[in-house]
């Protein structure tokens, strides 16, 4: 994996986080979309995030949620959220 490769895996990795952790509960795990498109994107197209095309927030799947969750505690940054 080169360097640029390495490094835009991290800003989707930390655009995930960050989705994570701004969301609010409105039926089911909802975050503004104020992060670069081609990330969203590509979370998108992995199946952790809704496309949101239409919207100003996308929804976080069961599966972002978890991914989201698992990365928080290893990089020691966020507390368990229910």
């Amino acid at each position: 994996m080169k360097y640029d490769d390495k490094l835009r895996e991290q800003i989707k990795d930390l655009t995930l986080m960050l989705l994570y952790l701004n969301s609010f509960d409105d039926y089911g795990y909802r975050s503004w979309k104020g992060y670069d498109f081609n990330d969203l994107n590509a979370l998108a197209e992995e199946g952790l995030i809704s496309e949101g095309r239409r919207t100003k927030s996308v929804v976080l799947y069961d599966e972002g949620i978890e991914k989201a969750r698992a990365l928080c505690a290893e990089y020691g940054i966020c507390l368990p959220k229910e």
